[in-house]
Parts: structure tokens; C-alpha cells; sequence
């Protein structure tokens, strides 16, 4: 079959480039054609059999979104004319997969539609103007998947029409070839423990909240920011300001596999998070974790692998992390774990009903 996915796609960053490029390539692996539209980027080149087909436009995040819709709809209404596809898959509900529902309806071909978090838990709820679209492209959609159940329920909770019926999960996935513990070296001059987080310094991210935890600390670790964002100046003039030692920004990084085994803990204490990617990675390296209670966080810390945090709560933040760095007991227990919890979600499944055997 030959199916043409829309959303974020490499070289572009982040958690649902990371989705579609995964079951882009079990599909290609189960002789499948794929084709992905996605931002527009100088580098944009197949890989792993995929065709990758960049669309015109600004690449500046927060900007290239508004002119995505009509750009990704021009590319698939000219894949169309060269391709039969049999199914349109949009990635995030706006604007990929309402350009993907609008396409999908017009030419009468299959369309599926992943909710990827923030496009409920941020778009949705706090930006009354988007509603009426997202609702409009969970009410057109063939299929609607969600990465947990905690989106699941966000979803459900919008009252759209028969959205119970074709709601289902489709749980993001690790490579645990490529996630594991290598023993690598990257920052084998650091001297002490050493605490990471991994992800877009933006406000729904609450990195500020980990500085604060390292001032409350009673236990001496390098605190090392992996990543970039509108926030990267601002927290580095926060570290500056109040003086904070012992943290390091690396910036935007595409090898994170090579630098999650180096850490001693991850964090990820965000306000909102559908699923929480970098956990899993971060397990798949044997490396204990430690999250905020909300959304899909609380489905995949259990408690024998990490511990849950109030995001709101720097000395919640800061006694978690003491803890798993000062009791080995426990620290040795998650890490002993770990993997196994990470085993949980490296099985790449197709979602299509077509393909259901």
C-alpha cells in the first residue's frame, strides 16, 4: 500500500518526528510505500526508504506553522497526481492533519489523524479560537489516535460526535537498538552525578523549575540542559544571575542517544505532557527517571523505575532528585529496572485497519 503522512518529520527535532519516522519505517520494512510532507528545511533528503518531500515556506518554529496548512495541502494534491495513496495520515491535529482530513475527504481516501499532546492540552484548551478547527478535524477524520490515555481522555472530553467510536491508542515507541546503555563518554570530565533533562526550552518544559531545585539541593551534581528554544537565553541569564553552579547547556542536539547514558537521572517536570518520549529513551539507557504527575507521565513512571514530582513544587523537585542520588538501594532498584520497562514500548506497530491481520 502507499500511504502519505504530514507532520514534523527529520531533520527537523522532537518527539513526533521521532513517531512518524518510526512507523514510516516499519511500514517501509513491511514493503510498504511511504511518503511524508513535512516542514520545509535545507536539508530535507530520504532516508530509511521513505520519500521526504519538504514543502516552500519560512522554517522559523512558532511562524512556519501558519502557512504549513496550504503548503502541505499543494504537496499531497501533487503527490496525488503522480500516486495512488490509499491512506493520509496527519500528525498533529492543526496544521497537519487538518490539511491531511481536508485532502483525505476531498479525494475520498482514508484519513487517519494522531493527536500528539500539546495540540489538546495546550492548543485546545488555551486558545478558544482553535476549538472550532480541532474539533472540526476530530469530526472529519476517518481515525483518530491517541499517544495515551490521558490525551484519549482530553479528546473524548470534547464531545465531538462519534469519537468514541473511532478513537483508539497508538503508543509512541523507543528503538531500543539505538537507545541503550553504550557507556558513553561525553561528559567523562564531570566529576559528580550528573542530572539531565532532554527537550524544547519552552515554557510547558518548566526547566526554570530544576534551577530552583538546584538551589535547594543537598547533594553536589551537574545539572545538564540538553536542548533548545525561545527560553535558552533566558534560563542561561537566570543561571548567571543567581549565581547556580554546576549546570551546562549543550543546546540543540540531534545525537541525544549518544548523551542520555552519561546521566545519572532524567527529568522531565513539564506542566502538560501527553506521553513524555525522552522517558522511554531514557529507560531504554538503564537510566532512572524522574517525572511530573500529570498527563502520560503517570503511565509510564511506575514505581519501580522513577518517581513522580509536583512541576509547581521546587523543593518537591529537588528532595525527588536527593533522594535517588543519596539512597543507592532505591537508585540501584529503578536502574535494575529500567530496560525492562522500556521493552514495554519498543514494538513498532501499524495502526491501520486496512493492514490488521
Amino acid at each position: 500500500m502507499k500511504i502519505a503522512m504530514v507532520g514534523q518529520f527529520p531533520p527537523h527535532v522532537g518527539g513526533v518526528g521521532v513517531h512518524i519516522h518510526s512507523l514510516a519505517k516499519k511500514l517501509v520494512e513491511e514493503g510498504h510505500e511511504v511518503y511524508v510532507i513535512t516542514y520545509p528545511h535545507k536539508d530535507i533528503k530520504d532516508i530509511d526508504g521513505i520519500h521526504v518531500i519538504g514543502t516552500k515556506g519560512i522554517n522559523i518554529p512558532g511562524i512556519r506553522g501558519l502557512t504549513f496548512k496550504m503548503n502541505a495541502k499543494k504537496a499531497l494534491e501533487k503527490l496525488l497526481k503522480t500516486e495512488d495513496i490509499d491512506i493520509i495520515h496527519g500528525h498533529y491535529l492543526f496544521p497537519a492533519g487538518s490539511a491531511a482530513v481536508e485532502v483525505g475527504r476531498k479525494h475520498n481516501i482514508k484519513t487517519y489523524v494522531t493527536a500528539h499532546g500539546s495540540d489538546m492540552f495546550e492548543m485546545y484548551k488555551k486558545q478558544k479560537f482553535m476549538r472550532k478547527p480541532l474539533k472540526k478535524v476530530l469530526k472529519n477524520a476517518d481515525k483518530v489516535f491517541a499517544v495515551s490515555n490521558a490525551l484519549k481522555s482530553e479528546i473524548l472530553n470534547t464531545g465531538v460526535p462519534d469519537i468514541n467510536d473511532k478513537i483508539s491508542i497508538h503508543w509512541n515507541s523507543v528503538d531500543t537498538n539505538k537507545f541503550k546503555n553504550n557507556n558513553n563518554e561525553e561528559f567523562s570530565n564531570i566529576q559528580k552525578p550528573i542530572v539531565m533533562f532532554v527537550g524544547n526550552l519552552i515554557k510547558r518544559k518548566n526547566v526554570n523549575v530544576l534551577l530552583e531545585a538546584k538551589k535547594l539541593s543537598n547533594v553536589d551534581y551537574e545539572l545538564v540542559v540538553v536542548g533548545g528554544g525561545p527560553l535558552f537565553k533566558e534560563l542561561n541569564k537566570m543561571v548567571k544571575n543567581d549565581n547556580i553552579e554546576g549546570v551546562t547547556f549543550t543546546g540543540p542536539r540531534n545525537d541525544v542517544e549518544n548523551l542520555i547514558p552519561s546521566a545519572d537521572l532524567l527529568v522531565l517536570p513539564s506542566f502538560s505532557e501527553s506521553f513524555g518520549l525522552v522517558l522511554i529513551e531514557a529507560l531504554a539507557c538503564e537510566v532512572p527517571v524522574i517525572g511530573s504527575n500529570v498527563g502520560g507521565i503517570k503511565e509510564i513512571i511506575t514505581e519501580n523505575v522513577g518517581l513522580l514530582i509536583n512541576p509547581n513544587d521546587a523543593k518537591s523537585v529537588s528532595t525527588a532528585i536527593d533522594k535517588l542520588l543519596t539512597d543507592k538501594q532505591l537508585y540501584n532498584t529503578f536502574k535494575s529496572n529500567a530496560r525492562s520497562r522500556a521493552m514495554d514500548f519498543s514494538e513498532v506497530k501499524i495502526p491501520y485497519d486496512e493492514m490488521k491481520k
